[in-house]
């Protein structure tokens, strides 16, 4: 499987078979590295959502209207149905989606959910992916909480961890997510794109590689293989 990073948090997962597309903020991203019409032009198997904010939720409607599955929690399902999506898998966190790519499973996440409107998008979450015999936790928007063990105890390939502070946690706490966590690689998202998102990857390379993790920091567009 590859994991290629399109900037801020969203990613692309790979396969030769399935592309899945995570938290597709591309209109608006100075970081991105798709537009949307190209991410189109890939034809992704689903598009997977982690929590409602605009930075997350980005271009994830003009997924659906495509005919793209979209996946995510009841409130963002909801929403998404109201203004147009023509497929969506509306589930809430504890539960699994199985496709034919793969599965997903619905996390717990400590942040805030509300679209750009300020519609109530339900509870934020982390999303457990299992695509091409490999398990990657992609975390959204959260803190450091003591329930990431239980996560690890699924044996991960990767983890997608926030590290740009004030609206998440910062390096420090994400490196210390990764004792919890015990994935085989750790890739930084969530930095950089505006100001106030200061966290350092390098800072969180130093940590995470302490604490005997593979912290693999991707440039937007680069891709790295599991």
């Amino acid at each position: 499987m590859k994991i290629r990073f399109l900037g801020h948090s969203a990613f692309l997962l790979e396969t030769p078979e399935h592309r899945l597309l995570l938290d597709p903020f591309l209109s608006g991203n100075p970081q991105a590295s798709l537009s949307v019409e190209e991410a189109l032009a890939l034809k992704p198997s689903a598009v997977l959502i982690s929590h409602a904010h605009g930075d997350h939720w980005g271009d994830a409607l003009a997924f659906a209207k495509g005919g793209v599955p979209l996946i995510a929690t009841a409130e963002i399902g909801g929403y998404a149905m109201k203004h147009g999506a023509a497929n969506v898998v509306a589930m809430n966190i504890g539960g699994t989606y199985r496709a034919d790519w793969g599965s997903v499973y619905l996390t717990p996440a400590w942040h805030s959910s509300s679209f750009p409107d300020g519609t109530y998008g339900g509870m934020p979450t982390g999303l457990v992916i299992e695509l091409g015999g490999r398990r990657v936790y992609f975390a959204g928007d959260t803190s450091l909480f003591s329930d990431m063990r239980l996560i690890g105890d699924r044996e991960l390939d990767a983890a997608l961890l926030p590290i740009g502070d004030h609206f998440t946690m910062g390096p420090e706490e994400a490196a210390r997510a990764l004792e919890l966590l015990r994935p085989r690689v750790a890739v930084p998202m969530h930095y950089g794109t505006f100001p106030v998102l200061t966290g350092d990857p390098a800072v969180f390379a130093r940590e995470g590689q302490a604490r005997g993790a593979e912290v693999r920091v991707l440039a937007p567009g680069e891709a790295t293989d599991l």
